[in-house]
């Protein structure tokens, strides 16, 4: 396997043992919910089929539904966020260029455009999971709320997650 491959899965058991053990203990004032664990789709190459990115991100939501005791909310969401990835990825990361990005990071990308596309795709993510969570339109304040605050604490613990972990290099273009 290379080593992009190898680096990926590393992501993905970090961001998920961090979600699992620390952020999933989370709540603060019942409309924050960190959940890094989406970091790992949203970092996945661009040269990523369709089919298997909509599979990796069902995959990790589904686990993420198995270790929470959720019903599906976050299978759905990772689902959405991948569907959504493919659509606008390539438009928000590198404005329509023919470039493939080994790692999208605030690196790797132009950092406003990175943090576009992460602040986008993370109320994707957030709206889908707290309307399915209440399925109902009847609290939709507390759900923009909820996901809103939600997006920001994730985008904000996603910049300090690479700031610590992914090295600054410019050769994963």
């Amino acid at each position: 396997m290379t080593p992009l491959i190898w680096r990926n899965i590393g992501r993905f058991l970090l961001v998920m043992l961090i979600q699992l053990l620390v952020l999933n203990n989370v709540y603060l004032g019942g409309y924050v919910m960190p959940m890094l664990y989406v970091l790992f789709i949203l970092m996945l190459p661009t040269s990523t089929p369709r089919v298997p990115l909509l599979v990796i991100a069902f995959a990790a939501g589904l686990l993420m539904d198995i270790m929470a005791g959720a019903l599906g909310f976050h299978a759905l969401a990772c689902t959405v966020v991948a569907m959504l990835r493919i659509l606008f990825a390539d438009r928000i990361l590198t404005r329509g260029e023919n470039v493939v990005i080994s790692t999208p990071s605030i690196y790797t990308v132009t950092p406003q455009y990175f943090i576009t596309y992460l602040v986008l795709l993370l109320l994707a993510f957030y709206l889908v999971f707290y309307l399915l969570e209440i399925f109902s339109f009847r609290g939709l304040g507390g759900v923009l709320v909820a996901t809103v605050c939600s997006t920001l604490v994730t985008t904000l613990l996603a910049v300090l997650y690479q700031a610590v972990f992914i090295r600054k290099k410019k050769e994963d273009l």
